[in-house]
């Protein structure tokens, strides 16, 4: 049995070294996929080309295959223009926005980053474009916090899951809001405590999160949890750059949303058989779909 990895060990080992958590982690993952750190970076900037394309097709107003989503994002792009109606600014609307949008263009066929799923292609995206508009960052520095966080799902997926089918949404979109939160903090300078601090509070804040698609679509509610899960996100990495802690500490976290996951009902798991996936609108929904 292979051995779990462990965030709480590299935050310690990059704590020790006394360097910066993206630092360490191009380090260590340039090593393990045996690239030198400007390969690595190169190649997430070509990542990054692939998400910014999905946004501005999302931002077109692409409809679903299903039918059931599309020109969402569009509508919440002309909304927040007028920053005077944001409730929540305009980095988070930002941030939503894309979220909409990769998921739209995702629902339409589009081509999509999984990261780490399709289901939950907008999260990630949708942190690192609008911060990156908002603090004027670099597209390198961009592409480094892409790093990052990689390497938080890297963990996630060792100790825990990053499958509907096997976790529930909480493995999906909770898993990718994990990563943007420390990706978040990473481009803001915070430290690798912080960043351990911001994916165990995400996780939290979304455990026992069901995956319910109507109609086995990746559709409702998944772009829209997609916009849930960026703004949880961004709390978390704005309570831990605070210097709040969570209690739990990050590993035993990730350990305990793989226990939640594995005592989820197989209904709540990518099925469509059991939560908003079979109410009476969505069955009705779905027969429609699915006569077509």
């Amino acid at each position: 049995m292979n051995k779990k990895l462990s965030l709480q060990e590299w935050i310690d080992d990059a704590t020790e070294q006394q360097i910066s958590f993206m630092d360490y982690c191009i380090k260590h993952q340039s090593s393990l996929v045996e690239k030198s750190p400007q390969e690595l970076i190169e190649y997430m900037l070509s990542t990054l080309e692939v998400m910014e394309h999905s946004i501005e097709v999302g931002l077109s107003g692409v409809k679903s295959r299903g039918g059931l989503v599309g020109g969402d994002a569009r509508k919440l792009y002309d909304y927040s223009s007028d920053s005077s109606k944001s409730i929540i600014g305009s980095a988070v609307g930002r941030a939503i926005t894309i979220a909409l949008a990769v998921g739209e263009a995702n629902a339409a066929m589009g081509k999509i980053v999984a990261a780490p799923t399709a289901g939950a292609s907008g999260v990630l995206p949708a942190v690192l474009f609008a911060l990156g508009e908002a603090w004027n960052i670099e597209r390198t520095e961009l592409a480094k916090a892409l790093v990052v966080a990689g390497a938080i799902g890297m963990v996630i997926a060792s100790r825990a899951s990053l499958s509907g089918a096997a976790g529930g949404c909480q493995a999906e979109c909770g898993s990718a809001g994990a990563m943007a939160a420390g990706a978040a903090v990473v481009l803001n300078g915070g430290t690798p405590s912080q960043v351990g601090h911001a994916v165990a509070i995400t996780l939290k804040n979304m455990l026992g999160l069901v995956c319910d698609p109507v109609a086995g679509l990746v559709e409702v509610p998944c772009v829209k949890r997609n916009a849930g899960a960026v703004a949880q996100a961004m709390v978390a990495a704005e309570i831990a750059l605070a210097g709040i802690t969570s209690v739990i500490p990050v590993d035993e976290v990730i350990d305990a949303m793989a226990a939640v996951g594995s005592a989820m009902s197989c209904s709540l798991r990518e099925t469509s058989q059991g939560g908003l996936a079979v109410t009476p609108t969505a069955l009705a929904l779905a027969e429609k779909i699915l006569k077509v």
